[in-house]
């Protein structure tokens, strides 16, 4: 057979065949065709940065997404342990001020007692100097007596003016010396009352004060408890402040590796679509599955399942690959980057028409 002309009538008619050969292409060359595509995808290596692959990049992240759960729960777990040092605290500091009132009013107590039995002391050497010299008047007149054989007593009885008068001296001499028994022996009973009342107070005092030392030495063991209760709680706080000051850190490098994570991907992604370009043309993905899908039109939409634009993708993928808007209203540059991200991922099993 002879080349055809291009004015040659055939040579329109089979071109329009070639061209129809072009869009439809046999099931079998179609699946030739992608598998050979999903080949090179398949051959194109990791991108890596910072010496880093992708995989190496996840896996950290995983780590690190683990680690700060861990210290997340060990945050929380110093977060409860400090509420509950520093509740035992406030209920020592309680129990303390109780106790340091309770001291207070013993201490007023074990003051007014001192003052008692400082003026009971006081009273008693009053006493005691009466006694004595009741004691020393009492001993001087019978002394006086004894020696003289009562002269002051006769000269009062030889003195009497009669018989009624005498009667009434010696008794009078009789109520002096009974007086002077009976004042020495009541300043002996007041003696003995205030000696009585000196070992009372005293006693009251000694046990105020004992109570008083009880009193100070449990406020004190109180007082011990709220500043170790204190102290617990400060350490556990600060543990929980660098607990979290490790989980901002770890998040992060989370951040930041996450970023490397969806850089690497951009550039995988691209890599995939610069490799495959030769193979596929002007498309992300082998131009039969495109002009089956949609006929090449970026405009195109399918109104029963949404899919858009020339390569009929879903919106919740286009989403999730970070397309902006719908497919069939962004870029044809936007469309083929997306295109070639889901080439890369999922190869052919993305399109219905790759079936």
């Amino acid at each position: 057979m002879g080349l055809l002309q291009v004015d040659d009538p055939r040579f329109e008619d089979t071109s329009r065949h070639l061209r129809a050969r072009r869009l439809r292409l046999p099931g079998l060359a179609v699946r030739a065709l992608i598998v050979l595509a999903a080949g090179l995808a398949l051959a194109i290596p990791i991108a890596r940065a910072e010496g880093q692959s992708i995989e190496g990049l996840n896996a950290k992240i995983e780590s690190a997404k683990a680690e700060a759960e861990e210290l997340g729960a060990a945050v929380q777990r110093a977060t409860d342990a400090a509420a509950a040092a520093r509740a035992r605290a406030e209920e020592a500091a309680a129990r303390e001020r109780e106790l340091a009132e309770v001291l207070r009013k013993g201490r007023e107590r074990a003051a007014a007692l001192a003052e008692r039995l400082a003026e009971a002391r006081a009273r008693l050497r009053e006493v005691r100097a009466r006694f004595r010299r009741a004691q020393k008047a009492l001993a001087d007149r019978l002394v006086a007596i004894y020696k003289s054989n009562d002269p002051a007593g006769i000269d009062v009885l030889l003195d009497a003016e009669g018989f009624d008068d005498l009667a009434t001296r010696a008794d009078l001499l009789q109520r002096i010396q009974e007086a002077d028994r009976a004042l020495v022996e009541r300043v002996r009973e007041l003696r003995a009352a205030l000696n009585a009342e000196v070992e009372r107070v005293d006693a009251a005092k000694a046990e105020a004060d004992a109570f008083n030392e009880r009193v100070e030495a449990a406020r004190s063991e109180i007082a011990g408890v709220r500043d170790r209760a204190l102290a617990e709680a400060a350490k556990l706080e600060e543990a929980r402040a660098a607990q979290l000051a490790a989980i901002e850190s770890l998040r992060s490098r989370i951040g930041r590796w996450t970023k490397q994570v969806q850089e690497l991907e951009r550039v995988s992604a691209a890599e995939a679509r610069r490799q495959v370009a030769g193979w596929f043309g002007d498309w992300a993905i082998p131009e039969a599955i495109v002009m089956c899908e949609s006929g090449g039109n970026f405009k195109a939409l399918n109104p029963a399942s949404g899919a858009g634009g020339a390569y009929q993708i879903l919106p919740s993928t286009w989403k999730a690959y970070g397309g902006k808007g719908l497919p069939h209203q962004a870029s044809p540059a936007e469309q083929h980057a997306i295109a070639a991200q889901i080439w890369a991922d999922s190869g052919p099993s993305a399109w219905v028409c790759a079936g």
